[in-house]
């Protein structure tokens, strides 16, 4: 019985080369030397390729950036076999030293997924396919690489050639696929941890096995996608065929089929014709899981006094990462799903990137911090540049928070009055990212002392009342103030006429009729009655 898994390998980016593509690693990323204890491992499928060659493939190498083409280290195919080079420096070694491994494998040109670990403890190198251990059949030796100021650059699906031809370009392609690709340096992996990696996600499973006949005998290959059940009775051979599982224990499997290719091979002993059992097939389908949704919560918005930030401010002092998976409820003996409700989950995240919108941090005067503390006793690490900081590593979302919390901003030179960054997070090699979530900074500056203004200031001459008759207005007043001032003289004389008119009405009632109070009456004389107002005033 044999499982064939489909064309990529499950929950993981899957890089597809055809031999025109290629990648450069930022220096920030990749490590300059190694050390005399490293792990390079990787999916690898290669192929589809018309035969055997004389071009290399490179999948990754580590050469010179400018001025020399020298190879520090690389990994490549070479007519179906796999060789990995590794150059010493002058400063590590100055003899004749182990420099190209050599290994000839099937695997390498059967245009299938396999698992490929390289352990290097030098001078000893180690292949690791599926789990199983290959020693080189050819090693060739070579004198150490001198020391020099130039730059290396970091590659994958081909290699950087940055010196000996007019202008720098890639070269030795790689066509393949590849997926997972990591570079451990400082330490390697053991056998166990390389076996569990390979086959402990999906294959094939037998329950109960303690439960099986003793006369029954079972064989998996490493990557568990291959069962042998060797027996004599026919019966117990089909108790334990109906005993084989499909066994997938990533927790967001990549959906598909995976196709089941039973044959029966019969052993006649005696008998002139031997039967024939027809092979079968069958598949087993994974369902689409359900797709979690990362969500990074706290404070937007910060305010503080410029002289603060020379001591650093904690950005995401309030900062939450949460996962939700939608989970369905289905009642049995029922075909009515009931509406879908979100169901926390904890799992783990891979990277969180924390990156500085608009310009880039002024170097030597604005940093973001993280001390060293913070990350004992957690599976992570990070990078820092004047665009942001990574924090990586395989470890718990609640770890991620803790270590954001304590990210801090210092501003050594308080001229600016906004900052704005941005926090994303991924999950199984950024399968699955998180939202988006933005903090903005408002840096808040000192106003500056206003100096005190004399209340005896100048009026302007416009302003100037004068004693003297105004003869004339000064032609250079805006039309509004000419429009006041008549408006105001109509309001007065409006008013003038009002009281004037009252005072006289008052005058009339008080003074006794002329017929009752005195024969000698004479007539109210009005003609002295005047009143003189200065509209100005």
């Amino acid at each position: 019985m044999s499982l064939l898994t489909d064309g990529g390998r499950d929950s993981e980016l899957i890089f597809r080369f055809d031999g025109r593509q290629a990648a450069k690693i930022p220096d920030w990323v990749a490590p300059q030397n190694l050390t005399d204890q490293f792990t390079i491992a990787t999916w690898m499928k290669h192929g589809p390729s018309p035969g055997l060659r004389g071009e290399k493939e490179t999948l990754l190498c580590n050469s010179d950036k400018t001025e020399m083409n020298r190879h520090h280290y690389s990994l490549y195919v070479h007519n179906c076999r796999l060789v990995f080079l590794l150059r010493r420096d002058y400063t590590q070694s100055s003899s004749f030293r182990p420099a190209e491994f050599h290994w000839k494998l099937e695997q390498i040109c059967d245009k299938e997924w396999h698992y490929y670990v390289i352990n290097v403890e030098f001078p000893v190198v180690t292949l690791y396919v599926d789990g199983v251990t290959y020693d080189p059949y050819l090693v060739t030796d070579d004198w150490p690489i001198h020391s020099s100021q130039i730059d290396v650059q970091l590659t994958v699906g081909a290699c950087w050639q940055g010196g000996e031809v007019s202008k720098a370009r890639f070269t030795q392609y790689f066509r393949g696929s590849l997926s997972g690709l990591t570079v451990r340096p400082g330490k390697i992996e053991s056998q166990k941890v390389i076996s569990c990696l390979q086959a402990c996600k999906e294959g094939l499973d037998i329950t109960s096995l303690e439960s099986m006949d003793k006369g029954l005998k079972f064989h998996f290959n490493p990557a568990q996608s291959v069962l042998v059940i060797e027996g004599e009775d026919l019966e117990q051979v089909n108790t334990a065929l109906r005993k084989v599982s499909y066994i997938n224990s990533r927790q967001f499997p990549t959906a598909g089929a995976r196709r089941i290719h039973i044959s029966t091979t019969v052993q006649c002993f005696g008998e002139d014709v031997c039967i024939s059992v027809p092979d079968i097939e069958a598949v087993v389908m994974v369902m689409q899981p359900s797709e979690p949704r990362i969500t990074i919560t706290g404070a937007e918005h910060l305010s503080i006094p410029a002289s603060d930030l020379a001591l650093g401010l904690s950005l995401f002092r309030d900062l939450h990462i949460s996962s939700t998976v939608m989970k369905s409820d289905q009642t049995s003996h029922s075909t009515v799903h009931r509406s879908g409700m979100l169901e926390e989950i904890v799992h783990s995240l891979d990277y969180c990137d924390i990156l500085v919108l608009g310009e880039e941090l002024k170097e030597g005067l604005e940093t973001l911090q993280l001390p060293h503390s913070a990350l004992l006793g957690k599976h992570l690490d990070y990078t820092n540049s004047t665009s942001g900081m990574s924090i990586y590593g395989v470890d718990s979302m609640v770890h991620y928070a803790q270590v954001i919390r304590q990210v801090r901003y210092q501003n050594l030179h308080n001229d600016v009055s906004v900052r704005t960054f941005r926090v994303t997070c991924s999950e199984l090699n950024g399968r699955y990212t998180s939202n988006p979530f933005t903090q903005q900074v408002n840096v808040l500056h000192r106003e500056q002392p206003v100096k005190h203004v004399s209340h005896q200031m100048a009026q302007p001459k416009s302003m100037q009342l004068s004693h003297h008759p105004v003869t004339a207005f000064n032609t250079k007043s805006s039309d509004v103030s000419g429009v006041v001032i008549v408006v105001c003289v109509a309001v007065l004389m409006v008013v003038i006429v009002s009281v004037s008119y009252q005072l006289y009405l008052k005058h009339v009632q008080e003074v006794p009729d002329a017929h009752t109070q005195s024969k000698e009456g004479k007539d109210l004389d009005l003609s002295a009655l005047t009143i003189t107002v200065n509209p100005l005033e």
